[in-house]
């Protein structure tokens, strides 16, 4: 499962350089796919592709975010979510919208850095 950041955030920034895949983002900016990983492109759903430059809307306007399709709740790089480690007030929890095995987290760190 991914993890998300609760409405609780009070916007201090300490999970977004912890983040191997940064998959965080803060409230109102734009991320991309290809922003600490190694994808040049993305093959989306409906099977059109997008280049891993493009910028995408933000996930949230007023609190620090996660992109779930990055988050592999640090499997491979650490033992234990570095975000949620690092959360002076505990907002950085499992999001119940998106369940993975560990297999299938360690299967998306590979996708997101060519391994």
């Amino acid at each position: 499962m991914a993890i998300m950041i609760t409405d609780e955030c009070i916007n201090c920034g300490a999970c977004e350089p912890e983040c191997p895949n940064t998959a965080i983002y803060e409230g109102g900016v734009e991320w991309t796919w290809a922003g600490g990983t190694s994808l040049n492109s993305v093959e989306l759903e409906d099977g059109s592709s997008i280049d891993g430059e493009a910028e995408q809307e933000p996930y949230s306007e007023e609190f620090y975010y996660i992109v779930s399709d990055k988050c592999t709740e640090c499997v491979g790089f650490h033992e234990e979510p570095q975000c949620a480690a690092v959360c002076p007030v505990d907002c950085c929890v499992d999001d119940p919208d998106y369940r993975e095995s560990e297999d299938e987290l360690v299967a998306k760190k590979d996708w997101l850095h060519g391994a």
